[in-house]
């Protein structure tokens, strides 16, 4: 399914949802790492308008790679803050499956000969002369993971039950209520998630297999059961003030109480929520002892209505 119709089934279900007058909403933000086909460059915008949305409502579309729709609900947040406006739709948007191949605009003048066509679901689809004029390593998703889960201690057994846990957490999100059997019906979120989560499972049983009968595991950590996938999905929040909420007699669902972030080394770019949490916690004056990130994944995953 298209990013630009994903953004739109999500903001007109959020804003329908929630009940929010549709005129008194300021602006649209939205997240999206790819940005190069389909999503129009401003998928907020144009995720808004498919959405039904008065024109008057604003879009602005946002980037920090995998934080993108995070960033994006943070900046509808300081916007909040800073007197910018009372209302607001925050969210993500990705359609990697849909993610198109692309041509450079040559250096000179009239080229002639073939061209090197480049698949853009690859974080650096341009590589620089410099890197040989090949896709750089940085880019490698399973390289990446296995360098940076090996150097900070995380087991393959702990990435394997944490993959499994946010599996099912997802399956629950994705399978209840009108949302989920709406994405079901127009893009089959729900069937791509559950297989996901089956062939997960699968995967982590043949281990469990593997080890009893003292079959020795496969080097790296990176594996069928935790491995990323390619991502088609959107989300979409309704973001107020605590007096346009009060006033329009809704019950905040969450309160945004900070943020920060930090960045890292773009080789084990996948730790960065690491020290960012770090960074969260410290000023909030809570140890990270106190969260047990793969214990709260499994008591969200049990639940039958995770909200």
């Amino acid at each position: 399914m298209r990013p630009d119709d994903l953004a739109g089934l999500v903001i007109r279900e959020v804003v329908a949802r929630s009940g929010v007058p549709e005129e008194q909403i300021e602006d649209v933000w939205f997240g999206c790492a790819n940005q190069a086909g389909e999503d129009n460059r401003n998928v907020a915008r144009m995720g808004a308008l498919l959405a039904g949305l008065p024109q008057s409502v604003a879009g602005v579309t946002v980037n920090r790679l995998c934080a993108s729709g995070l960033t994006a609900v943070v900046g509808a947040c300081h916007a909040v803050l800073a007197g910018d406006g009372d209302l607001f739709v925050a969210g993500g948007v990705e359609s990697m499956s849909r993610a198109p191949f692309a041509v450079a605009k040559p250096d000179k003048a009239f080229p002639r000969g073939n061209q090197t066509m480049y698949d853009t679901h690859h974080r650096l689809a341009l590589p620089e002369p410099e890197d040989g004029g090949d896709v750089p390593a940085t880019s490698r998703w399973a390289r990446r993971a296995r360098t940076s889960r090996s150097g900070y201690g995380v087991s393959r057994a702990d990435q394997d039950a944490f993959a499994l846990g946010l599996l099912r957490l997802l399956s629950h999100a994705v399978g209840g209520g009108r949302g989920g059997r709406t994405l079901r019906r127009r893009a089959g979120a729900g069937r791509r998630c559950h297989a996901r989560r089956a062939s997960a499972a699968r995967h982590l049983a043949r281990e469990a297999r593997r080890a009893e009968a003292g079959v020795p595991r496969r080097p790296g950590t990176v594996t069928a059961g935790n491995a990323a996938g390619i991502n088609d999905g959107a989300a979409a929040l309704v973001i107020a003030s605590e007096e346009k909420a009060r006033e329009l007699g809704i019950e905040a669902a969450r309160r945004v109480r900070g943020q920060r972030r930090r960045g890292v080394d773009p080789r084990v770019m996948g730790i960065g929520p690491v020290p960012a949490v770090q960074k969260l916690l410290a000023r909030a004056g809570v140890g990270v002892s106190a969260i047990d990130l793969v214990e709260l994944t499994r008591a969200f995953a049990a639940a039958e209505h995770p909200r």
